[in-house]
């Protein structure tokens, strides 16, 4: 018998393994699904990684244009104010300018008030990046300061010198608001 006892043993061994073997599948499935679960994780991660360095990166880029726009407007807001004042300026300039000798003795107070008016003028326009282009007789034509309102052969003169200035210009800190208004000589050697 004891050959039934061995056979009992050897049944109740191969139950044992195979109940083992059941065990290993399940824990082997089980950690199948924990890597695969894990990597999963690991994929959210990185998409919400990526993601949050796309909002900062957006955070900053849009913080820099606002800056960039709030200076802007400090600087060029007022340019439109500025380009309806230079007619003022140009105005009180030709009454300066068209004063005879006589005509300053005789009203000396009232052009003091005109020439205190254009230099309050052009301390304000100073004080806030308007700046003068005042270009003379002589000079070298710049299309990028000057307007051409004409061309004329004048002799003793070279092709593309200012043979007559018409209007000031004016920049506003780097920006161009009126071109000065020049005639240009087209005189060829």
């Amino acid at each position: 018998m004891p050959r039934e006892d061995e056979f009992l043993d050897d049944i109740e061994t191969s139950e044992a393994e195979l109940e083992a073997e059941e065990l290993a599948e399940e824990e082997a499935l089980e950690l199948e699904e924990e890597v695969d679960e894990l990597e999963a994780l690991r994929t959210e991660r990185d998409d919400f990684r990526d993601k949050f360095m796309r909002a900062l990166a957006d955070a900053e880029n849009s913080r820099k244009r606002a800056d960039k726009q709030r200076r802007e407007a400090e600087q060029y807001g007022g340019s439109k104010l500025a380009r309806d004042m230079l007619p003022v300026y140009d105005n009180l300039q030709r009454a300066m300018d068209a004063v005879s000798d006589e005509q300053r003795e005789a009203m000396g107070a009232m052009l003091e008030g005109l020439e205190l008016t254009l230099r309050e003028l052009k301390n304000t326009f100073k004080k806030h990046g308007i700046e003068v282009i005042a270009p003379a007789v002589g000079d070298k034509f710049d299309p990028n300061e000057h307007e051409a309102m004409f061309e004329a052969p004048v002799p003793g003169t070279k092709a593309g010198e200012i043979i007559q200035v018409s209007a000031v210009g004016f920049m506003l800190h780097d920006r161009l608001l009126r071109p000065a208004q020049v005639g240009v000589s087209s005189m060829t050697a």
